[in-house]
């Protein structure tokens, strides 16, 4: 898949997955409203209108919503020139406008790209990246991420973290209500079936929607490390960078399963606690074969 190919197909992704999260997050209102012994087709219409309301509400601000769950702050250029710098020259070489820049407090090192178009497009990096890579190696990390955005990688990204958190919301405040409601409810036994259910799609609704993400191809990875490679024209400086941040033990503070897609590299490392799960729906393709194949360009 080329480049313009990519792009048209990330448009086309975008609003697949948000009409598929509002079908689902309406059927998994009715399944519960069925399971609270209240009006299914009530709950339906107003899972229809929240799902409604949160895909457009994505669409516009996840990227501050991606922003604020990071922690992180934008900067001036007199803060940082020599990251003002790099952006700036990458930018004009690739033909996309400036994004705004922002840096994360935390010594892990990392980076992502996050907005919905190249005209409203946000770099992010933390302090431990810009700590422990050279220029070359941060330069690569940057055509990376500047990728993300020329490819529109970064609108789909940021609104499947959003959707995918609001679905985890949802199960939950479904469960949680469950422990509230009284055993002898006069409808519970023509809803018995419902309310199963309604437990059932509360455990799995969490991972449909991480399969949903899992669904954006890891191949935008290799994509955007290439796209990044032809823009710097030396691909060992991205090589480098991943060996770097890979190899990094400390894992990043704010991340979230909700967020990790956006990073270059997992923010979760394998010795923290839960990483075999995170494994299983890991979205990032393993960093060794992705070095591979940088270092033989």
């Amino acid at each position: 898949m080329n480049i313009y190919n990519a792009v048209g197909a990330n448009k086309r992704k975008t609003y697949f997955i948000i009409i598929l999260f509002i079908l689902f997050i309406t059927t998994v209102g009715y399944i519960y409203g069925k399971a609270s012994g209240a009006q299914a087709g009530s709950y339906a219409i107003i899972a229809l209108i929240f799902a409604i309301f949160s895909s457009v509400g994505s669409f516009f601000f996840s990227d501050k919503m991606v922003l604020a769950t990071t922690g992180a702050q934008q900067i001036k250029k007199s803060d940082n020139p020599e990251l003002f710098n790099i952006i700036e020259n990458l930018t004009i070489a690739s033909g996309i406008p400036m994004p705004d820049v922002y840096i994360i407090k935390d010594p892990a090192p990392n980076a992502f790209a996050t907005g919905r178009d190249p005209e409203h497009s946000v770099v992010a990096v933390t302090t431990g990246i810009l700590n422990r890579l050279n220029k070359s190696e941060l330069e690569g990390v940057i055509a990376h991420e500047l990728s993300h955005v020329k490819n529109y990688d970064i609108r789909v990204m940021a609104i499947v973290a959003i959707l995918v958190g609001f679905v985890a919301i949802l199960a939950d405040l479904f469960m949680r209500s469950m422990w509230f409601r009284g055993s002898d409810n006069d409808n519970n036994k023509g809803n018995g079936i419902f309310l199963l259910l309604g437990i059932v799609f509360a455990i799995l609704s969490p991972i449909v929607a991480t399969l949903i993400q899992l669904a954006v191809s890891r191949k935008r990875e290799f994509l955007a490390d290439a796209s990044g490679a032809l823009l710097t024209r030396y691909p060992e400086g991205l090589a480098s960078a991943l060996e770097k941040i890979s190899s990094d033990p400390q894992p990043m503070r704010s991340a979230s399963t909700a967020t990790a897609h956006l990073f270059i590299v997992n923010p979760f490392k394998e010795k923290t606690a839960g990483a075999w799960l995170t494994s299983l729906f890991n979205t990032h393709p393993p960093v060794a074969e992705r070095i591979k194949i940088l270092r033989g360009m």
